[in-house]
């Protein structure tokens, strides 16, 4: 194999040094040769919408009626906490009953978080909640929470479903695997125009494509944490006689809690990350607000928009964390009585009534007056003015230093290969690696790519972000393991990184490009800060689920704390490492994107 690699590589060389006057195809493919695929997608989707039927009903029959069932919940929940009931439609419509009141929401969320652990994560949700209306984001954060009340169920359990299916089924697994790469790599922008065409313009249509964006990390991460559970569990399982949808719900599914809450945190942070490309295409809510800023180029404005999103995110991660961890207790017994047996259930009906019945009266008891409304929308943009004025030659020497010695030399070096000498070195890696299959699959997909007329295009995309990857995953992987050793660091570092990952990429993207200008050096800090959440998080929940008994022995034995650390914690953890490191390059390939929108 040594022999094959090293004529693989000496070949590929000399065709690179020497082989452009003698078969300029190999650096360049001919206009000829390439394939005009999109032409064939086009007429595809034109046949889906006018001609596919399945007898009784058409494509597009069934698209409107997905769009329909999905739109009826969603409009319940909008008129609960947004809207209200109304009566009529569009400019006619009269509203018969006022949603709830903001001072009834807060309460439910408190007695949410008092019922799920105690009065300190109650009151965490509840001020969470409560800074919305503070800062004047109430309304457009309900219509963002209607959305996602919606949207993270979808998520989580069709996440769920299809885990446990690949599971089962190896070829199922198999056959899923490049359709999870599809949905996470595939730019959100490229299928909002079929889910425009296939289900309107509405907010439906944002939600679809919000499942179909935060889904794949909960099939992931359900497929690992199954794979992970202790086959004595399953074996106990199956000796007392367990069917198989019981193994699987009281056996499997119990073990490996912990790991799946992971990718539950995964969906309702991806699905919040996703309210300004959803905003685009009917959405409303918070995403809006933002994309209005960033007409405006109002950094404080678009950054207020972007805490609440983030300040959403963690009263919902935070509670339904709760929530998961509580049902591992034993069940009590329940009182007697329907007042003793859902207390919280009947304070919160009755807060309900008291506050409803109370702001017909006072104004400020049902929505929190604009007058009263805080802004710290200056603040940020004087933020941004001062570093300018006093570091910007700091930092235009760092940025000039990294891409005169980085990434100007990586850019030029990867356009300059010839196509067939890198399909080649792939196919050869694939080999290495798992064999004839991965090999054929790694030089099928970079033919693909070269007779498709992308090739420049796809080298740019390696080239910035196996940088950005590469940035995270060193930067993240040393935070995660200082996070999984440290209860106080990791509180820290949970906030910063929830904070990033559900803070939309373009609120940062602006200041961002205000101090570093356009060009791939700002494109890069953008899908650096975007994608190292992943990195961070899975190496610290992987060294936290070590079992706490094999450390125990390496330090009977003699084993250092690196000792500890290198053979024993991070070897035990790899499978969970490498999977944040799938998630980064997942996320870093999404951003491009976005990163084309400053210069790429």
């Amino acid at each position: 194999m040594a022999v094959i690699w090293g004529g693989a590589v000496l070949a590929s060389v000399l065709l690179w040094l020497y082989g452009k006057p003698f078969a300029p195809w190999a650096f360049r493919l001919p206009r000829g040769w390439q394939m005009r695929l999109r032409y064939h997608l086009s007429d595809f989707a034109d046949w889906l919408l006018n001609d596919a039927t399945f007898g009784l009903f058409t494509f597009t029959d069934l698209t409107r009626a997905i769009s329909a069932v999905i739109d009826l919940p969603y409009r319940l929940v909008l008129s609960l906490l947004g809207t209200g009931f109304l009566k009529g439609q569009g400019s006619y419509a009269v509203q018969i009953l006022p949603p709830l009141s903001w001072l009834a929401v807060v309460f439910i969320v408190y007695a949410m978080g008092r019922y799920a652990r105690d009065w300190k994560l109650g009151a965490l949700a509840a001020g969470c909640f409560a800074y919305l209306a503070i800062f004047g984001q109430w309304d457009s954060a309900m219509v963002t929470l209607a959305s996602i009340i919606i949207a993270v169920p979808l998520g989580i359990a069709g996440g769920l479903v299809t885990g446990l299916a690949a599971h089962r089924w190896g070829w199922f697994a198999r056959a899923i695997q490049p359709v999870l790469d599809l949905m996470q790599t595939v730019p959100v922008f490229a299928y909002l125009v079929p889910i425009l065409v296939f289900f309107g313009f509405n907010p439906v249509a944002a939600i679809i494509a919000t499942v179909i964006y935060a889904t794949p990390p909960m099939v992931r991460i359900t497929v690992l944490a199954l794979g992970q559970v202790p086959s004595e569990l399953v074996d106990l399982g199956n000796m007392v006689g367990c069917t198989r949808a019981q193994k699987t719900w009281k056996v499997m599914i119990p073990s490996a809690r912990d790991s799946l809450m992971v990718g539950v945190n995964q969906v309702i942070m991806l699905s919040l990350n996703m309210v300004i490309i959803a905003s685009m295409i009917g959405a409303g809510g918070l995403g809006f607000d933002i994309l209005s800023a960033l007409r405006r180029l109002d950094i404080g404005a678009g950054l207020e928009a972007g805490i609440a999103i983030v300040v959403l995110a963690i009263a919902l991660d935070r509670l339904s964390q709760a929530f998961a961890e509580k049902r591992r207790g034993h069940q009590q017994k329940t009182p007697q009585g329907f007042l003793k047996r859902y207390p919280y259930v009947c304070a919160s009906l009755a807060f309900v009534v008291i506050t409803g019945l109370a702001g017909l009266v006072w104004g400020w008891v049902q929505a929190w007056p604009e007058d009263w409304a805080l802004t710290s929308g200056k603040f940020a943009n004087d933020v941004v003015k001062y570093i300018n004025i006093h570091f910007y030659d700091t930092l235009e020497a760092i940025k000039t230093a990294l891409l005169l010695n980085v990434l100007i030399p990586t850019k030029r070096f990867l356009l300059s290969l010839p196509w067939p000498g890198v399909v080649i070195l792939l196919g050869l890696a694939g080999y290495s690696l798992k064999g004839w299959r991965l090999a054929i699959l790694c030089m099928a997909l970079a033919l693909f790519i070269a007779f498709t007329g992308l090739w420049d295009k796809a080298m740019i995309t390696v080239y910035l972000c196996g940088i950005s990857v590469i940035i995270a995953v060193l930067l993240g992987v040393p935070v995660g393991i200082v996070a999984a050793e440290r209860e106080r660091v990791w509180k820290v570092v949970r906030v910063i990184i929830d904070t990033l990952q559900t803070l939309p990429s373009l609120v940062y993207l602006m200041p961002v490009v205000m101090l570093f200008r356009v060009g791939d050096f700002s494109a890069m800090i953008a899908i650096v800060a975007y994608a190292i959440a992943p990195a961070i998080r899975y190496t610290a929940h992987g060294l936290r689920q070590v079992d706490p008994s094999l450390i125990e022995a390496g330090v009977v034995s003699g084993c250092t704390r690196w000792q500890l650390l290198t053979k024993i914690r991070l070897k035990l953890a790899l499978p969970e490492i490498m999977l944040g490191v799938n998630q980064t390059i997942m996320l870093a390939l999404s951003m491009l994107v976005i990163s084309a929108l400053v210069g790429t």
